[in-house]
C-alpha cells in the first residue's frame, strides 16, 4: 500500500470537520446565535423556528451590527473581534470567542446573514450555502442590530441529518437552551416563534420581583414558591440566586440550572460540593433543584476548555469548592420554620420575645428546661439527661439512657397549676405578631402528630421525624466542640494505593488528623492507617481512605470521614427520638415545638422526610366551602 501524501484540507471540509464539534443538532445553532447577539450587547433577541429548525431558524437583535466590510470575513473560519491577544484569552469576557461557530453553520446549511451597524447608509447582506466558502455580499434592508436565518440544516450532509430526532424532540432541545439563555440574562428581552406562533416572550427583568417571576415562568411556580434567595459574597467571589428547599427535591437532575459568569455550565465540581451541601437534609436517590450565578474574576476561570462551552476550569479549585459548599450549606441550616413560611419573617427568637411577659412565663420557663437539657413534664425521680453532655467517648452510652427515658411509660402528670396558667394563655387574644412561628400545641394524634396553631392556621407535626433533627443536631454540636477522640489499632492496617493516592494524602494528612486518623506512608504505593476514631472502630477503614482519596485527588476536598460519622450519629439520634404512641403532655409538645424553631434544618429529619406541614386558615376553608 503506498503512503499517502499530506495535504491541507480545503476550507469547506476544515469547516464540516468542525461543524461536527459545534453543530450537533438545530439547538446547537440557536445557543451559538444567540450567544453571539448577547455578546453584540443587544437588549432584545427574537427567535423563530420552523419545523424543530430542520426548515429555518432565525434569530433577531438590536445589538451593535457588523459593518459591511467584515461580513465575508464573520463566515470565515477564526475570525473574531472578541479577542485579538494572548492575555484576551486568558481573561475571556465574552461567550464566543472561537470564530467558528458561522463558519461550521454556513458549511452544513443555507446561511444569510443581515447587518446594520448604524454607522452605513444601509444594512449589507452575506450569503453562504455550504458550497464554496465565498459569502455574496449585498445591499438589504434591516433597523440597527443583525439577523442570521439559518435555512436547510444538514441538506448536504444527509448522514448527520438521520441522526436528528422527531420535530417535537428538536423544538424541547430548542426551548431548553433558550431558556437557559433567558435565565443567564435577567436585562435581556426574549422572544420565541415556532411555526409561525409566539411561545414564549420574556421582558427585560431588572427587579427582583421581575426575575423572581421569570424564573417561576421558566422553572415553574412552584419551584419559586419553595425556594431560598442567596447572594453571598466572600474573597472576590459572588454567588447568588435561588436553591429549593430541600422538600422540594427531584427524582432527575432536571432543574439544576448553574451559570458562571453569565455562561451556563455543567461542572463535576459543582456538581459535587452543591450535592454535599444538600447531604444532610435530602431524602435518598433524590436531587436538588437550584438556579444559581457564579460571578468571578474572569482571568481565574479557563473557559477555553471544550468547543461547546459547555464545561470551565477554576485556577482555584478548592476555594471555588469551598466556597460554593460553605455558603450553600449555611443557607440550608439557617431553613427554620420561621424562614419557611412566607407570612412569618420575624426569627423564633425574636417571635419569642414579642410575647407578652404575663402570658409567656411558662413557655418561657419550658423554653429553658429544653435548652438546658431537661425533659419538660418529667417527674424529678426520672434521670435526667442534659443534652450537652453528649461526648465523643461516651456518645453511645447516653443515645442509649436518652432512649430509656423517652421510651418510658410513666410519663409525669401535667400539673394543675402549669395545665391553668397554659390555658390561660390560650384564652388570652394573641396579636399575629405575637406567635411564635409553629404556633402554640393544642393537642396530639394518635401519638404520632402534633397538631398546633399559628397565627396563620393549623400546623401538623411528626414528633418522631421533629425529635429526631433536633437529637442529631445537638449530638454534631456537642461532637463538634469536643476533641475527637482516637484509639490506636492493635495492628495497623496496610492499603496498596497509587503513587498518586499516596502522594495525596501526605499532602492532606492535616485533614486526616483533624478527623482522628493517623495515615503514614510507608513505601512509594503503601500506606498504613495507625490510628483512628472510636466512633468510627466498627467501619470499612480501607474503602473509607480510599474514597476520601478519590474526592482529594478529584476535588481537592473530601467529606466521606465527616458524613460517616454524621451518618452513625444520625442513626443514633434516630433510636434516641420520641417513638410513635409515646404520649406527650402539653408542656413537652410545647417544648418541642420551641425547639424546632432553635434548631438548623428542623424542617427535614436525618433521613430527609418533612417534620411538619401548614395548612392556612384559607386552606381550611377551601376544604369547608367556606364563603363559596
Amino acid at each position: 500500500m503506498s503512503l499517502r501524501r499530506i495535504k491541507k484540507l480545503s476550507p469547506r471540509l476544515a469547516n464540516q470537520i468542525a461543524a461536527g464539534e459545534v453543530v450537533e443538532r438545530p439547538a446547537s445553532v440557536i445557543k451559538e446565535l444567540v450567544e453571539n447577539s448577547i455578546d453584540a450587547q443587544a437588549s432584545q433577541i427574537d427567535i423563530e423556528i420552523e419545523a424543530g429548525g430542520t426548515k429555518l431558524m432565525r434569530v433577531r437583535d438590536n445589538g451593535s451590527g457588523v459593518a459591511k466590510e467584515d461580513l465575508p470575513l464573520a463566515l470565515s473560519r477564526h475570525a473574531t473581534s472578541k479577542i485579538h491577544i494572548l492575555d484576551e484569552l486568558e481573561a475571556v469576557a465574552s461567550l464566543g470567542f472561537r470564530g467558528e461557530a458561522l463558519a461550521s453553520i454556513s458549511s452544513v446549511a443555507r446561511l444569510v446573514l443581515t447587518s446594520n451597524n448604524g454607522e452605513e447608509d444601509s444594512a449589507w447582506c452575506a450569503r453562504a450555502e455550504g458550497r464554496d466558502m465565498e459569502a455574496e455580499v449585498s445591499p438589504a434592508a434591516h433597523p440597527q442590530g443583525t439577523s442570521v436565518e439559518v435555512r436547510d440544516l444538514f441538506f448536504n450532509t444527509p448522514a448527520r441529518r438521520k441522526f436528528l430526532r422527531t420535530e417535537k424532540t428538536e423544538y424541547n432541545r430548542i426551548e431548553d437552551i433558550l431558556k437557559k439563555q433567558a435565565l443567564s440574562r435577567f436585562d435581556l428581552g426574549f422572544s420565541l416563534k415556532n411555526n409561525q406562533k409566539v411561545v414564549h416572550n420574556w421582558r427585560p427583568a431588572s427587579a427582583r420581583a421581575e426575575q423572581e417571576k421569570r424564573v417561576a415562568q421558566i422553572c415553574g411556580k412552584t419551584f419559586i414558591e419553595n425556594s431560598l434567595h442567596v447572594d453571598i459574597e466572600h474573597t472576590g467571589l459572588r454567588l447568588w440566586g435561588w436553591v429549593a428547599l430541600p422538600t422540594f427535591s427531584r427524582s432527575q437532575a432536571d432543574l439544576q440550572h448553574f451559570f458562571v459568569n453569565g455562561r451556563a455550565i455543567k461542572d463535576k465540581l459543582v456538581s459535587h460540593a452543591i450535592r454535599q451541601a444538600y447531604q444532610d437534609v435530602l431524602y435518598h436517590g433524590r436531587h436538588p433543584a437550584f438556579v444559581l450565578y457564579l460571578e468571578l474574576d474572569a482571568s481565574v476561570v479557563d473557559v477555553n476548555v471544550h468547543p461547546t462551552k459547555h464545561e470551565v476550569r477554576f485556577r482555584d479549585s478548592r476555594l471555588v469548592h469551598d466556597f460554593l459548599f460553605r455558603s450553600l450549606h449555611k443557607v440550608l441550616a439557617d431553613v427554620r420554620p420561621d424562614t419557611s413560611s412566607e407570612a412569618e419573617s420575624t426569627s423564633p427568637a425574636m417571635a419569642l420575645e414579642n410575647i407578652p411577659q404575663q402570658g409567656s412565663i411558662a413557655f418561657r420557663q419550658l423554653q429553658t428546661q429544653s435548652e438546658s437539657g431537661v425533659n419538660v413534664g418529667a417527674s424529678s425521680s426520672q434521670p435526667q439527661i442534659p443534652v450537652n453532655s453528649y461526648s465523643t467517648a461516651a456518645v453511645a452510652e447516653q443515645v442509649n439512657a436518652y432512649r430509656t427515658l423517652l421510651n418510658s411509660e410513666a410519663s409525669a402528670p401535667f400539673v394543675e397549676t402549669e395545665a391553668s396558667a397554659l390555658r390561660a394563655n390560650f384564652e388570652e387574644p394573641e396579636k399575629e405578631n405575637e406567635v411564635p412561628p409553629l404556633g402554640f400545641a393544642i393537642a396530639q394524634l394518635k401519638g404520632i402528630y402534633i397538631l398546633a396553631e399559628n397565627a396563620q392556621g393549623l400546623i401538623v407535626v411528626d414528633m418522631h421525624a421533629a425529635h429526631e433533627r433536633i437529637t442529631y443536631e445537638k449530638m454534631k454540636r456537642a461532637f463538634d466542640e469536643q476533641t475527637v477522640q482516637s484509639q490506636p489499632l492493635l495492628v495497623p492496617q496496610s492499603i496498596a494505593v497509587s503513587e498518586k493516592e499516596a502522594d495525596c494524602a501526605e499532602e492532606n494528612s492535616t485533614v486526616f488528623s483533624e478527623l482522628g486518623f493517623v495515615v503514614e506512608r510507608a513505601g512509594p504505593e503503601t500506606l498504613v492507617v495507625r490510628q483512628l476514631p472510636v466512633i468510627l472502630n466498627q467501619a470499612d477503614v480501607e474503602t473509607l481512605i480510599r474514597d476520601v482519596l478519590s474526592d482529594l485527588c478529584e476535588y481537592g476536598n473530601s467529606r466521606r470521614i465527616r458524613e460517616h460519622i454524621n451518618e452513625l450519629l444520625g442513626t443514633m439520634a434516630c433510636h434516641g427520638s420520641v417513638r410513635a404512641n409515646r404520649r406527650l403532655s402539653m408542656a413537652e409538645m410545647n417544648a418541642l415545638l420551641r425547639d424546632m424553631e432553635a434548631t438548623e434544618r428542623s424542617g427535614q429529619c436525618n433521613h430527609g422526610r418533612p417534620t411538619w406541614a401548614a395548612m392556612s386558615l384559607s386552606d381550611l376553608d377551601k376544604l369547608f366551602m367556606r364563603g363559596q
